[in-house]
C-alpha cells in the first residue's frame, strides 16, 4: 500500500488527472450553487409576478367577487397551481365556497408580503381594485418553495450529468497524451544492451523532445565510448598476433636444436601456452565481431547442415578424448542468420561440450521444431554449471570454480552475443535432472522465420 502511494504520488500523470479533477470538481460546486440560488430566486419573483398579474386581470376585466372556482369543483387541477383570492372587508367571504383566507386583516398594506394563516404561512399580493375594494391574491408558501426547488434541481441536471463524463474525458485524453512517452519507454525497455539507436521523437510533444534529444547523445557518447573499447580490444588482438607467430616459430626452430629431456620438457609447455594464447586472441576477436551493432546479412541457413560443417572440424578432438558424439534427431530446420554467426555458435557449444566432458562420455546433439521455434540442443555427460552460476557463466573470463579444464572463459558469451543478435534464447539446465544431477543441456530456442504472402 505504501509503495502505491509512493508510485502515485510521483505520477505526473497521476498528479496532474487529480488536479485537474480537484478544479473541475471545484468549479462545478461553485457554478452549481450560483445556478441553484439564481434558479431558485427567479422562480420566487416569477411566482410573485403570477399574482400581480392575477390581481390585474381581475381588476381590468371587473371579475365579480362571487365568481370562482375551488378545487372541489375541479379535482383534476395541479394542486401545485392552487391559488386563492380574499376579498378584505369586515366578515369577508373568499371567493367562493372555501375561505382558507379567512380573519385576514382588513388593514393589511398593500402588495407584496408573507404572512401566516392557520398556522400555515401563505404569499399574499394585495392591491386596490378600481372599484374601490381591496382583495388579496394569495399561494401557500411550501407550495411555491416546492415548485422554486424543483425549478432549481432541474438546473442542476445538466451540472450532475456533465462533471462525471468530463472527468472521465479528462483522465482518458491525459492517457493519450502520455501514450507517446510510455510507446519510448517500451522501446527503449525491450531492447538489447547491444542496440544502441537513437529514439524517434516523432509524434513526441515539443516539452519531452529536449528530454529525448538529451538521451540521444548520451546513447551517442555510450556507443562511441563502447566502440572505443571494441577497437582497443580487436587492434590490441591483431597486435599480440604477430609477436606469438614469432614466437610459434621460434619454439619450432628451438624443437629441431639439441637439448636436454628437460629442456624439451619446458618448451612443450612454452608451445602449448602460445597455443591457449592465440586460441584466446582467436576468441577476443570472434567476441569483438559478434558485438558489433551492425549485424551481417540474414539469410535462411539449415542448422542441421551447419552443425554437420562443425562436426567434420570438431571429430578429430572428440576421437582423441574418446567421446561419443552424434546427432540424435534426424529433423532438419532453417533458421533466419548469418550463416558465419550461427556457425560460430554452434561451434563454441560443441567444442566446450567436448573440452568438459570427461574421457568416454557422450554428446547428444538434436534438433526439434514448432509452430513458433525451432530449438537445437547440446547434451554432454560433463560437471554441468549449478544453478546459482548459470547467469554468470555469460559473462566474459569468468569460468566456473573448481574447473581445471583449459578455456578462455569466452565461449558462452559469444553464444549470447550472438544469441542476442539473432533473436534467439540461450537457456542451461541439467542433463539428468535425477537425485544425483549431472550433465549440461544447452537449448538455443531460434524464432521460425515469418511465413512471406
Amino acid at each position: 500500500m505504501d509503495g502505491f502511494q509512493i508510485k502515485t504520488g510521483r505520477s505526473l500523470q497521476f498528479r496532474l488527472s487529480a488536479w485537474l479533477s480537484l478544479i473541475i470538481l471545484v468549479v462545478a460546486l461553485a457554478a452549481g450553487i450560483f445556478s441553484f440560488v439564481s434558479a431558485y430566486q427567479e422562480a420566487i419573483e416569477l411566482q410573485d409576478d403570477q399574482l400581480r398579474q392575477m390581481a390585474a386581470l381581475i381588476n381590468r376585466q371587473h371579475l365579480p367577487a362571487t365568481l370562482t372556482v375551488s378545487k372541489d369543483d375541479a379535482p383534476d387541477s395541479d394542486p401545485e397551481s392552487h391559488v386563492v383570492v380574499q376579498l378584505l372587508q369586515h366578515n369577508s367571504q373568499a371567493l367562493g365556497p372555501a375561505s382558507e383566507l379567512a380573519n385576514l386583516p382588513v388593514d393589511m398594506p398593500d402588495g407584496i408580503q408573507t404572512v401566516t394563516v392557520q398556522h400555515l404561512s401563505w404569499r399574499l399580493f394585495v392591491k386596490v381594485l378600481g372599484s374601490g375594494s381591496r382583495i388579496a391574491v394569495g399561494q401557500q408558501t411550501a407550495v411555491r418553495d416546492e415548485i422554486a426547488r424543483d425549478s432549481a434541481l432541474r438546473t442542476l441536471m445538466p451540472f450532475l450529468i456533465l462533471v462525471p463524463i468530463l472527468l472521465l474525458l479528462v483522465g482518458d485524453l491525459i492517457r493519450k497524451m502520455f501514450k507517446p512517452l510510455k510507446r519510448v519507454a517500451s522501446d527503449l525497455d525491450q531492447r538489447s544492451e547491444q542496440d544502441l539507436r537513437e529514439i524517434t521523437d516523432t509524434h513526441l510533444p515539443s516539452e519531452i523532445r529536449p528530454f529525448v534529444v538529451a538521451i540521444n547523445r548520451l546513447l551517442s557518447r555510450v556507443t562511441q565510448s563502447v566502440a572505443t573499447q571494441r577497437r582497443f580490444v580487436t587492434d590490441a588482438a591483431h597486435e599480440l598476433r604477430s609477436p606469438l607467430t614469432a614466437l610459434s616459430l621460434q619454439a619450432e626452430r628451438l624443437e629441431a636444436a639439441d637439448m636436454s629431456v628437460e629442456a624439451r620438457e619446458r618448451l612443450s609447455s612454452v608451445r602449448h601456452g602460445i597455443q591457449r594464447m592465440r586460441g584466446l586472441l582467436d576468441q577476443l576477436l570472434t567476441l569483438a565481431r559478434v558485438q558489433e551493432s551492425s549485424r551481417g546479412q540474414s539469410e535462411a541457413v539449415s542448422v542441421q547442415q551447419i552443425l554437420h560443417q562443425t562436426l567434420e572440424d570438431m571429430m578429430p578432438l572428440a576421437e582423441s578424448k574418446n567421446i561419443d558424439i552424434g546427432v540424435v534427431s534426424e529433423a532438419d530446420a532453417t533458421v533466419l542468420a548469418n550463416e558465419l554467426d550461427l556457425k560460430t555458435l554452434i561451434k563454441n557449444l560443441v567444442g566446450n561440450a567436448i573440452r568438459y566432458s570427461p574421457d568416454g562420455g557422450r554428446i547428444d546433439l538434436s534438433i526439434r521444431t514448432s509452430e513458433s521455434s525451432v530449438i537445437f540442443q547440446v547434451d554432454d555427460t560433463g560437471p554441468g554449471i549449478p544453478p546459482e552460476e548459470r547467469e554468470r557463466v555469460f559473462d566474459p573470463f569468468y569460468r566456473v570454480l573448481g574447473n581445471d579444464e583449459m578455456g578462455s572463459g569466452l565461449g558462452l558469451s559469444i553464444v549470447r552475443a550472438i544469441a542476442n543478435r539473432i533473436g534467439a534464447e540461450v537457456r542451461l539446465d541439467y542433463f539428468n535432472k535425477q537425485k544425483n544431477p549431472f550433465g549440461l543441456s544447452v537449448m538455443v530456442t531460434f524464432p521460425t522465420i515469418p511465413a512471406t504472402t
